[in-house]
């Protein structure tokens, strides 16, 4: 799988062949979940709008959206609520605000119970409003009103003055007169110009006056993430992490698949592949006790990354391939022929190859069957055998551990004559009384360490 695709049907092969174990994970990322939302209380948030009367620009909005967050409002709300060991920096966290369509401010406020939450959104949201005001010259700041009417004021003395000043020149008589008084009506002219461009351009006149759209809802649910959230996404996160780290593994994984490869690794030719009836193992050594009980629970102890094995013809037709295997180590070795049959330790479906091959045999050849541990391989010294037999299965061992059986093979005198690869199959429901067990007893079965030999 190594240069495969990813596929549904691989995703498929995971759910299917490690559901027990993607099960487990994904209740231990839902109780992760459930102890995140126990250290993280959960929150509360509700929500008040302010409405900004007249024109403003979008980068007036995005200033108003400061302020509303800003230390002077959010310190003189804490003031208001007088909350026992609570200040400003503390509701700093929970208090945003957002600038919504129609010259709406949106202000938000999260605390631990709903009607907390209710009263900091209400007191920030007036304390922006009158802190607004007070520095945009509102309505309300009776000192920001004062400048404009005084300056009323005195430009009606001063038209008062005027009428005065046109009505004591003499009416006309000379021209010095006249000049006076038109000078005067002049005068007056360009003050009232002066006086209603200033009304125009007073900015108090169209974007004071700030109102808040009614007080804060009391929220009725907790704010996102809530506690049901956060189990979901433990275990949703659990579950995701779990395939992952499968694909993982099976792209990293550098197992030899083909009998090509397996031939390279070991320097020598395939006599044949043979069908065992069963499912091909995870396990790669032989352990039992709490170990191998949890990955038979788990589902572990079974390859997901292979595919299922395929329905087998008949017991006749395993039995044939075992024969012919026979046949062509007859033909490759003069008489006497005696061989070692060498099995990686922890390759159970080798190792029911192994023994049905030396079931086939019938003492011609004469086969051993020795178990070799694949980390620190040793084959027994050449005796009476001639030569050595790898059996093994696809897809279980590296090309380093298979050039440690050869080379194992080679210090204890054997020459490797050939290979046998097993491959697992679904065998037929019911067998004549004639025909042998699927599960043949490897006759003669011996490990490798217990003669003579050096890895």
């Amino acid at each position: 799988m190594s240069e495969d695709t990813i596929r549904l049907v691989t995703i498929g092969r995971i759910l299917r062949r490690r559901w027990r174990l993607l099960a487990v994970l994904t209740l231990v990322g839902a109780l992760v979940g459930y102890g995140v939302s126990v250290v993280f209380p959960p929150r509360y948030t509700a929500s008040a709008s302010v409405l900004l009367p007249g024109q403003w620009e979008e980068r007036e909005l995005l200033t108003q959206v400061d302020i509303a967050t800003s230390s002077s409002v959010v310190d003189r709300a804490a003031a208001k609520l007088d909350w026992s060991g609570v200040t400003g920096t503390d509701l700093r966290d929970q208090v945003t605000a957002k600038a919504a369509d129609g010259n709406i401010i949106t202000i938000a406020g999260s605390a631990e119970t709903p009607r907390r939450a209710q009263q900091l959104t209400d007191r920030v949201a007036q304390q922006f409003v009158a802190f607004a005001a007070r520095i945009q010259g509102g309505a309300s700041g009776a000192d920001a009103a004062a400048g404009p009417e005084a300056l009323r004021k005195q430009v009606l003395e001063t038209n008062r003055r005027i009428t005065e000043l046109a009505g004591a020149a003499d009416p006309g008589r000379t021209v010095e007169s006249v000049q006076a008084r038109t000078a005067l009506e002049k005068l007056r002219t360009s003050l009232e110009e002066a006086m209603k461009k200033l009304e125009e351009a007073d900015p108090a006149s169209d974007k004071a006056g700030m109102v808040v759209m009614g007080p804060a809802a009391e929220p009725t649910g907790q704010a996102p993430p809530t506690r049901t959230q956060l189990i979901v996404a433990g275990a949703l996160l659990f579950l995701l992490v779990a395939i992952v780290g499968h694909l993982t593994a099976a792209r990293m994984n550098r197992r030899l698949r083909t009998e090509q490869e397996i031939a390279a690794a070991l320097g020598s030719t395939l006599l044949g592949a043979v069908d065992v009836p069963g499912e091909q193992r995870a396990t790669r050594g032989r352990s039992g006790g709490a170990r191998a009980t949890l990955r038979r629970l788990l589902g572990t102890d079974t390859r997901w990354d292979v595919p299922a094995p395929q329905r087998s013809g008949d017991e006749a037709g395993r039995r044939t391939r075992f024969r012919r295997v026979c046949a062509r180590i007859r033909a490759q070795l003069p008489a006497p022929r005696r061989l070692l049959v060498v099995v990686p330790d922890g390759d159970e479906l080798a190792l029911r190859a192994a023994g049905q091959l030396v079931a086939e045999a019938k003492g011609d050849p004469v086969l051993r069957v020795v178990v070799v541990p694949v980390d620190r391989p040793i084959v027994p010294d050449r005796g009476t055998e001639s030569g050595a037999v790898v059996v093994l299965s696809a897809g279980s061992w590296t090309a380093e551990e298979l050039t440690g059986i050869a080379d194992a093979c080679a210090d204890g005198r054997h020459e490797v004559v050939g290979i046998v690869v097993a491959g697992p199959v679904r065998a037929r429901q019911g067998r004549t009384p004639e025909e042998p067990p699927d599960h043949a007893t490897p006759a003669l079965a011996v490990r490798g360490h217990a003669t003579g030999g050096s890895a």
